[in-house]
């Protein structure tokens, strides 16, 4: 069984699922240089919780958690099969780990998980299942709650933080797609890349006063935090490497990360 390296993906404006730009090519290239996971835990900044909890779904739906947009993103459906054993391996471990998860949840998949899958898996064969996130435990505690799920990695189990390298929605509105972007997002997105190049992942928790522009890029946190739960999943002194994605609406860096684990072996993605 293939050990599959964690990944963080940007996921942007739900209008990713209809309009591809440059991370939606990107998605596909990386999902397919992967070994191919048994089953796919996502951890999406679109569930928030007081605590972590796990979908045990056994068919999830499709969730269209937005307001707004075209009709036919409305139209859109991932009818991926659910993992209820994995999700049992995940409250196994968290249990295990001392993070009290709650019962497990019938949730369906958000649009940070079916959007990015669409393009990454788009035949929707491989099980899939969500973990919550949880803001106000703050960015120790979610790279704790990677590391946690660390063993699943060894298990053909694909760990996906989803949310994004830069997530402001009041600089977003307004914004046409080709916008180009300001400094301020291109400076906290080499910056983020940097630290987890060299694999500082505690200089990363501390990314709200050491970053620059950080409360600009995220006014909250939620969109960051899946980042920290990837990169945790990689286990200690792992590293991330970046899968350059483009910029959309001139301030959302749709940028991805595949963590590498530290032990020996690891499987390394092919992105040519």
């Amino acid at each position: 069984m293939s050990r599959i390296p964690p990944v963080f993906v940007s996921h942007g404006s739900p209008m990713l699922a209809v309009e591809p730009g440059v991370a939606g090519p990107m998605l596909s290239r990386l999902a397919a240089g992967l070994p191919r996971p048994e089953a796919i835990l996502v951890v999406s900044a679109h569930w928030e919780a007081a605590g972590p909890v796990v979908s045990r779904a056994s068919r999830p739906r499709t969730i269209h958690d937005f307001r707004g947009f075209p009709r036919v993103l409305y139209e859109l459906a991932y009818d991926a099969p659910g993992a209820p054993v994995l999700a049992a391996q995940a409250q196994t471990l968290l249990e295990g780990a001392g993070f009290e998860p709650a019962p497990p949840a019938d949730r369906g998949l958000d649009h940070g998980a079916w959007i990015p899958l669409r393009y990454m898996f788009p035949d929707a064969d491989v099980p899939v299942t969500q973990l919550s996130i949880a803001p106000a435990r703050g960015a120790a505690w979610h790279l704790e709650l990677g590391r946690a799920l660390q063993p699943l990695t060894r298990q053909g189990v694909l760990v996906l933080g989803s949310g994004g390298l830069t997530h402001n929605l009041g600089e977003f509105r307004g914004q046409p797609a080709d916008a180009p972007a300001p400094a301020w997002v291109g400076e906290f997105a080499d910056w983020v890349a940097a630290r987890l190049a060299a694999g500082e992942a505690e200089t990363l928790v501390a990314y709200r006063s050491r970053a620059p522009q950080a409360l600009r890029n995220h006014p909250t946190e939620e969109h960051f935090l899946p980042l920290l739960v990837a990169l945790g999943a990689a286990g200690s002194g792992g590293t991330g490497r970046r899968v350059p994605g483009g910029v959309a609406h001139g301030v959302l860096a749709m940028d991805a990360f595949v963590m590498a684990p530290v032990l020996a072996g690891a499987a390394a993605p092919s992105l040519a």
